[in-house]
């Protein structure tokens, strides 16, 4: 080997060895005491993050708001809107003008967490979507979310719509605290919409001990977000973990991070008094990482199939005769949103013009389109 050889190998292996020693970006995570809001662990609690459907845990608590103000009730219509339905999946399907009642669109918002019925909800409570996303706003800030902008009800990614570990941990407890009565939702195991199944999302719910709740996130942006909740002995702990790479990883990390959770006791400071720290305003995005890598297959938040030379891990395996709510259309006898009223839709049918091989009606004249 020459020695110009030499330089170039030793130069590469040294670089090589450099990069597998760089360590690897830190994503954010957050464990806490959800009865006393005791602060177990957190990193990056402060950085900026793409929500994905995490946000739909603040369209919850803003429309619970609206049921107790009395501006909707649980058997309300909500109607598909044609904005909602030509949203992107994961999403019901349903037909503009189609029907359901308010709690059914609340439970598959949460457990199949759908784009288009979530949409549904905004525009039904809100009147508009930008007037949901303001009252979103408006309710983040009252909680104290001190780092959270929303410009959507369902999570679909937005450069303006980001989040942080702290403030989620903070819209989780305004959440169990304020509206203890709709906790059981998040840790719904399944979904039968007529004769189909439809699992949670959340691989906890059904196979970690305790797990009850509470959502799950995924644009290629954010990579794979996750709240994962759970009760034992009468003590609830809420983990968040955002930017992972997989269902199953994220899964995982919030399992190990309950576990050791539950193996100590108190914190050093509570959520509400944790000083803002490190980066607070810059991002990172994924969609490099996640999307452009990874085959499609594992670009889905459902339970992967088991696979024989994958690591044996509980989140693979499919739920035996998991306990299924009944959800679907129609039902809805309850008064309609107080934002809807005297709303007038109009029919999706465009303005017909005159045939151009036939000489326009006596007394009319033609203009340029946007005239």
């Amino acid at each position: 080997m020459t020695s110009t050889h030499f330089l170039k190998s030793a130069l590469f292996g040294a670089l090589a060895l450099a990069a597998s020693a760089a360590p690897a970006l830190a994503n954010p995570t957050l464990l806490f005491d959800l009865n006393n809001g005791q602060v177990l662990k957190h990193e990056d609690a402060f950085k900026r993050w793409y929500p994905a459907s995490l946000t739909k845990l603040m369209t919850a608590y803003v429309t619970f708001r609206a049921l107790e103000a009395g501006e909707v009730a649980l058997d309300s219509p909500i109607k598909m809107t044609r904005t909602a339905v030509n949203q992107p999946p994961s999403k019901m399907g349903f037909k503009a003008g189609q029907v359901m009642r308010l709690d059914n669109a609340l439970k598959m918002m949460l457990v199949k967490s759908a784009n288009d019925v979530a949409m549904a909800i905004g525009e039904n409570i809100g009147g508009s979507q930008a007037e949901f996303a303001r009252r979103m706003n408006a309710e983040a800030a009252r909680i104290g979310m001190v780092n959270s902008h929303f410009v959507n009800p369902n999570g679909l990614f937005s450069p303006d719509q980001y989040i942080t570990a702290h403030d989620l941990g903070m819209l989780v407890t305004a959440l169990r605290r304020d509206f203890p009565q709709y906790t059981s939702w998040y840790g719904i195991e399944g979904l039968a919409v007529g004769k189909k199944a439809i699992p949670n999302y959340n691989l906890l719910v059904g196979r970690y001990p305790g797990a009850d709740g509470m959502k799950t996130g995924f644009v290629c942006e954010s990579g794979f977000n996750l709240i994962g909740s759970a009760t034992r002995n009468g003590r609830t702990l809420v983990a968040v973990v955002l930017g992972e790479q997989s269902g199953i990883t994220r899964a995982e990390k919030v399992a190990k991070m309950l576990d050791g959770g539950f193996a100590t006791q108190g914190g050093s400071t509570t959520l509400a008094a944790l000083p803002s720290y490190g980066d607070t305003t810059s991002f990172t995005d994924m969609r490099a990482e996640i999307c452009e890598k990874k085959p499609a297959a594992e670009l889905s938040e459902a339970a992967p199939a088991e696979k024989k030379d994958a690591p044996k891990s509980v989140f693979r395996q499919k739920l035996v005769n998991p306990t299924l709510v009944a959800v679907g259309l129609g039902g809805a006898t309850g008064p309609l949103p107080k934002a809807m009223i005297g709303k007038v839709e109009y029919a999706d049918v465009p303005v017909p013009s005159w045939r151009p091989d036939m000489p326009p009606p006596a007394g009319t004249e033609t203009t340029a389109q946007g005239g």
